[in-house]
């Protein structure tokens, strides 16, 4: 009884009405921005990166090749890894979409993001996120970064999103988690299958990337008459 009055008092507190329909207005919004937007590639990875490093120049070459190769470029809309891809994707002439979250420090829009979306909520985005790209590019990054990681490979092992490229940019950053990953939770713990480490591969390679990505499918549209 006081489990379902403390339910009761959640739903009449100030605000509670306003919040819901706000997440449900954030996955409208997101759905609707997406919906005219084909051939997309995702990319994630730290709004910390700097100009100058190796994987800011990897990241701003591959989202200019898939521009150019007829590819749309979705990233977080801030800064570093995400600003990279978006001003590669902008250098190749092609879509640049920025999916952006409030956040007291590190994230605003970059200036190479030709539509933008703001969010509120770091749910609805991810969502949005994962939803229409044929392809996922991760470039080191932090919590955020693996948490987006470890989402889009748990839909594909669960099987509530068909098997597409995941590529992780940088093997000195993603090499000792993968290898954490198999002799731990693999052989250790026995938590996950051999082939569930299938769905994800790591390279330094940019043009081996690239060339994994233009022969990936292309995912139906979001919604179909």
């Amino acid at each position: 009884m006081a489990k379902k009055k403390a339910k009761q008092d959640a739903r009449d507190a100030p605000g509670f009405s306003w919040r819901i329909f706000r997440i449900m207005a954030e996955f409208v919004d997101g759905f609707e921005f997406l919906t005219d937007m084909k051939r997309t590639v995702t990319f994630f990875g730290s709004a910390r990166t700097s100009k100058t490093s190796k994987h800011y120049q990897q990241a701003v070459s591959l989202a200019e090749q898939l521009s150019k190769a007829g590819f749309n470029v979705i990233t977080g809309g801030g800064p570093g890894i995400m600003e990279a891809a978006n001003k590669g994707a902008s250098k190749g002439k092609g879509g640049s979409a920025g999916l952006n979250i409030q956040l007291p420090f590190e994230q605003r829009m970059n200036k190479y993001v030709k539509r933008g979306l703001g969010f509120h909520y770091f749910f609805t985005r991810k969502v949005i996120l994962s939803y229409s790209a044929q392809a996922y590019v991760y470039f080191p990054g932090g919590f955020g970064t693996l948490d987006e990681f470890f989402e889009i490979v748990t839909l594909i092992q669960t099987k509530k999103m068909d098997p597409i490229p995941i590529i992780l940019i940088g093997k000195d950053y993603w090499n000792p988690l993968i290898a954490w990953i198999k002799e731990t939770v693999l052989l250790d713990h026995k938590a996950i299958d051999p082939e569930d480490l299938n769905f994800f591969m790591v390279t330094d390679d940019i043009k081996k990337a690239f060339r994994i990505i233009k022969k990936s499918k292309e995912r139906p549209p979001l919604f179909s008459e």
